[in-house]
């Protein structure tokens, strides 16, 4: 007779334990989730586009003078306020007009009262009948001409003082000198570009939308503008204006928005926009992570008794983290939020509560020190 060994022995009683108890059979454990419930709303129907930014104030300065440009008072890149020198252009011609038209008028006004003396004096003598009647018409008409020639000269002379002061180039309104097209040495015609100021205090904004989408837009709707300029905040504005034609690049109607600048926003510049073109009331809204994508299409999970049911949904617009449920929910119901793409129709689920806030301890009585 053999003896058994310690280790065969150990494994004896183990078979022999294991075989005591049969295995027990588990059913799949709950699935932890969220839930939330399906929220009747308001809706806002938007139209959202990329759009770009324009300045309204975008001027080319021109000359209004020909002339020969002596003086460049700023560059490109500049800020300038309304009224400030830009650039001087030789002023010895129009300051010799000016001054001769000037003289032209002092010689006029000498003669004209010269003439009002002899046509008192001739009043006189045709009242005495020392003249005739004919030599004071005469003297009048003298006097009516010499009045005439005195408002053109008067005219000229203005025009000349005028010409004089536009050898001054000044900023019509305050903003950045975009361009510089001119330099000192330059002689230019009128009309000539000489400068580009930019304001961005107003901006326009393009839209470009579909021709399908033109139904639906209208002048005076609100537009909300979001620019990475402006990182965490949009800008409100409407619409001002739709152009008529559809473009022959893009195929696209182009929308017009105005807005004012905060200060951080730069024409040429890209920005998001939405154009509320309505608001519907009583939208079914959920979160957009409640809705999750199974062979049916897109389903819902609703929550009750421990379990999940699917729910086949049809989903429409979106705004700020919610979907709006079209059909497939009346509002009300109790949704899987967290997990619900884990979940499975009929799956056990268990339901996480939120964190209650701690209450703050209310000490019996005070602690000796040792």
């Amino acid at each position: 007779m053999k003896l058994l060994t310690p280790m065969l022995i150990g494994a004896t009683l183990v078979l022999a334990a294991c075989g005591d108890k049969p295995a027990e059979k588990k059913g799949a454990p709950a699935t932890l989730i969220t839930t939330t419930q399906a929220q009747q709303m308001p809706l806002e129907i938007i139209e959202r586009t990329l759009g770009t930014l324009e300045a309204v104030n975008d001027p080319k300065i021109g000359a209004e003078i020909a002339g020969k440009i002596v003086k460049i008072a700023v560059r490109a890149g500049e800020a300038v306020s309304k009224g400030q020198l830009l650039a001087q252009m030789d002023p010895s011609d129009a300051d010799h007009q000016a001054a001769a038209d000037t003289a032209e008028v002092a010689r006029l006004e000498a003669l004209l009262a010269q003439q009002e003396r002899v046509l008192a004096r001739q009043s006189e003598l045709v009242q005495k009948n020392f003249i005739s009647k004919n030599a004071l018409d005469e003297a009048t008409a003298q006097r009516d001409a010499l009045k005439n020639q005195l408002a053109s000269a008067e005219a000229r002379a203005a025009l000349a003082r005028n010409n004089l002061g536009k050898t001054r180039v000044v900023a019509p309104f305050a903003g950045m000198i975009e361009d510089q097209l001119v330099a000192v040495g330059d002689y230019v015609k009128l009309g000539d570009p000489l400068f580009r100021l930019v304001s961005n205090e107003r901006l326009r904004v393009h839209l470009p939308f579909p021709e399908a989408a033109a139904p639906r837009l209208k002048v005076g709707m609100p537009v909300r503008i979001a620019s990475p300029l402006a990182p965490g905040g949009s800008l409100s504005g409407v619409v001002e204006d739709i152009r008529p034609t559809v473009g022959e690049t893009n195929r696209a109607i182009d929308v017009i928005a105005g807005i004012d600048n905060p200060g951080v926003l730069k024409a040429g510049g890209s920005v998001d926009a939405v154009v509320v073109t309505g608001q519907r009331e009583g939208a079914v809204l959920v979160p957009e992570q409640a809705v999750v994508l199974r062979p049916a299409g897109k389903v819902v999970y609703l929550i009750a008794e421990g379990k999940a049911t699917q729910q086949v949904v049809e989903a429409g617009a979106k705004q700020g983290g919610k979907v709006e449920i079209v059909a497939g929910l009346k509002g009300g119901e109790t949704i899987a939020l967290d997990g619900a793409g884990f979940l499975s129709n009929g799956a056990a689920v268990s339901v996480k509560e939120p964190a209650k806030p701690a209450a703050a301890a209310q000490p019996a009585g005070g602690t000796k020190a040792p």
